[in-house]
């Protein structure tokens, strides 16, 4: 198995549902992790825009920040370590519209992230501008269907669109929610979806199974240029927690550190 697979796989999204961490709290836990070393996590703190005065106040920062806009503009942040930003756009505004927009602004270096619905990509996307995907959320209507998420992942890769996914992925493989009444989808199963559509498989049965001893055969036999390839397209994916995905690694027998 390649150690590529998850490396940097997880970013920080602890102040963010459900876990929702107060500002101070979220930080010492990041700090932990920072110190930790954990290959798996990215080391990366999602923060969104209208928190980034209460960051500054913080005696500590991040050494990567993920810029997360859910203020009318993009704040300036020439000041602190970011080196991405996620943007959801309002309405159905076209991506290249929205990078028009928002790209010209940002730092050279910072790379941008637009938010699309999970369904076949369409429309054109500029160079050096990636996707965001939303895999889940509070409610159950909130969790695409395993076909948009499917197509998502192949238009992907057939145009080598980098992603990142968020929220809904707490667990590594795909599980019932009876809280919810739906389907939560896997990270492993997102990880490895997308090494399907780099090899030009269809990646809906591998998104769809919730067999935990197939997930990790399968991780397990993926070639390293598929690995590669793979992650140079999913980006990472936010968790609110850091110490789920760490765990659920190591008790399937895929990493050897602790959580």
């Amino acid at each position: 198995m390649s150690p590529i697979l998850f490396t940097a796989l997880v970013d920080d999204a602890g102040l963010f549902p459900p876990t929702s961490l107060h500002m101070d709290e979220a930080l010492a836990r990041h700090r932990r992790d920072e110190e930790r070393g954990s290959a798996v996590l990215a080391q990366r703190f999602l923060c969104p825009a209208s928190r980034l005065d209460g960051l500054r106040r913080e005696d500590y920062v991040p050494r990567r920040i993920g810029l997360i806009v859910d203020t009318p503009e993009v704040p300036p942040f020439d000041d602190l370590p970011v080196d991405l930003v996620e943007i959801r756009p309002a309405d159905d505004t076209p991506v290249a519209v929205v990078a028009r927009r928002v790209a010209a602004r940002l730092p050279h270096g910072v790379r941008l992230f637009v938010e699309v619905p999970a369904r076949a990509v369409s429309g054109d996307v500029p160079e050096g501008v990636g996707l965001k995907v939303r895999c889940g959320g509070l409610t159950g209507d909130a969790f695409p269907p395993v076909e948009h998420l499917a197509a998502f992942i192949r238009s992907c890769a057939d145009r080598e669109l980098p992603f990142k996914a968020t929220a809904g992925l707490h667990h590594a493989v795909r599980h019932f929610d009876p809280s919810l009444g739906v389907d939560r989808h896997g990270f492993l199963n997102l990880v490895l979806a997308v090494c399907e559509a780099v090899e030009q498989r269809d990646p809906a049965p591998v998104l769809r199974t919730t067999d935990a001893d197939r997930l990790v055969r399968h991780a397990r036999s993926v070639p390293a240029d598929t690995a590669k390839h793979a992650r140079e397209l999913l980006v990472s994916y936010g968790s609110c927690s850091t110490a789920t995905p760490l765990a659920d690694l190591k008790q399937l027998g895929l990493i050897e550190e602790d959580a």
